[in-house]
């Protein structure tokens, strides 16, 4: 017990730190709601009785249009979240002041995943390799930039990570099945890819020597799930008609006509989605301001390049293989979306699995020596650079507008 109230007052630390932070770095955000604040306008429709918003959205950025009404198709939980402060404050909620208080969650929740592989012998690593590698989620990834953004798209990572810790904390032997089902269901209501994490549960229920044991926890895993599932089916025949229909493929953008053609997921869209993940790097001039950035970002490897260490473990315990698979089925259908993530610092979308590939280093079991942090200093530069100048300092970014360029143009 003892151990378990340091671990918490360890954690509470996390999230204070990690949050003043990105409050610091969000600075003059806080204090207005963001333009793009489409939680906050859901949230006031369902207040009012309705899915659809009255009248037209104040722009046209990333709404669905259906049978002359206007939708919020992105999935509804961080709107369950801004229900309180809607209600009390209208459409003028600080919203972004919200997302950067609930910021700090997902690190400190991530620093007790960590020690939990501890706990059962997956990693060996101390209290303070833990504590590095949360700080390198936090400031070291792309979760850095999206923290401090508070607009609809990076809401959703924020809100995420704390969910899908959770999930994974209550999944280690299979001991929380219908919290984990519950935690996974709220996750895929933020970022619809976490439900695809769902084989980790599976795998880790599978090792349950109790047949019988091992079906009754998956049993209590799928019931949340089937509830969220029932709830999705409902709003998306509510508003479109259709129980499978999300609503992206109504949404008004530049891209209405490439949606049509090649629908929402295609091998059409593999080879853009791969060079936004492995191979975007900045773009170098003679004229100031000497490097810019491409809107489709960064790849993984310039914004994190520790994560190259996850080619080489040291050890591959019973986990690693594990979180391998549910790696690979949370980051392969992102690949074949139509969309990289535009507009974004670095490869946004790898917000869906980051704490998974840092718990493979933890697992990996690689000393992290000066090599480990070399790469994790430049991490941090990297990403507190982007976490300041992007939407603040648009001559470092491409200004193309038609996300037709990837690469550096001639």
């Amino acid at each position: 017990m003892r151990i378990v109230r340091s671990r918490l007052r360890t954690a509470a630390v996390v999230y204070a730190l990690t949050t003043s932070v990105y409050a610091t770095v969000s600075w003059e955000r806080l204090g207005s709601p963001s333009r793009d604040n489409h939680f906050s306008y859901l949230a006031d429709s369902i207040l009012h009785g309705r899915l659809h918003l009255e009248g037209a959205p104040p722009h046209r950025n990333d709404w669905a249009k259906y049978q002359d009404r206007w939708y919020v198709s992105f999935p509804p939980f961080p709107t369950f979240l801004m229900l309180p402060g809607v209600a009390a404050f209208g459409l003028g909620f600080l919203d972004r002041l919200l997302v950067v208080l609930l910021s700090g969650l997902g690190p400190a929740l991530s620093f007790l995943v960590l020690r939990a592989l501890v706990d059962r012998g997956n990693s060996s690593r101390s209290e303070r390799d833990d504590l590095m590698l949360t700080g390198l989620l936090s400031f070291g990834t792309v979760y850095f930039f999206c923290a401090v953004q508070g607009s609809v798209w990076y809401v959703a990572h924020v809100v995420a990570l704390p969910l899908f810790a959770g999930y994974l904390l209550a999944s280690l032997d299979a001991r929380r099945p219908v919290l984990a089902g519950a935690l996974l269901g709220c996750a895929f209501l933020t970022r619809t890819p976490a439900l695809f994490a769902f084989p980790f549960f599976l795998l880790e229920a599978r090792r349950d020597p109790d047949r019988r044991a091992a079906i009754r926890k998956v049993l209590l895993f799928a019931l949340p799930l089937a509830a969220v599932g029932a709830l999705t089916m409902w709003m998306n025949h509510a508003r479109f008609d259709d129980p499978f229909e999300f609503g992206h493929r109504y949404l008004q953008v530049r891209w209405t006509g490439r949606i049509e053609k090649w629908g929402l997921f295609n091998y059409h869209f593999l080879s853009k989605n791969l060079s936004a993940a492995f191979t975007l790097l900045p773009w170098l001039s003679r004229e100031a301001p000497f490097v810019k950035i491409s809107n489709h970002g960064l790849s993984l490897l310039v914004t994190t390049p520790v994560f190259a260490w996850l080619l080489w473990p040291a050890a591959r315990p019973g986990l690693h293989r594990t979180l391998w698979i549910t790696t690979a089925c949370v980051a392969i259908p992102s690949l074949f979306y139509q969309n990289t993530g535009w507009v974004q610092f670095g490869y946004r979308f790898s917000n869906d699995y980051s704490l998974l590939l840092v718990m493979l280093l933890a697992t990996g079991a690689r000393p992290l020596g000066r090599a480990f942090k070399a790469a994790c200093i430049v991490a941090l530069a990297v990403n507190l650079f982007g976490a300041i100048t992007f939407d603040r300092m648009p001559r470092f970014y491409d200004g193309d507008m038609t996300a037709r360029n990837v690469f550096q143009p001639d």
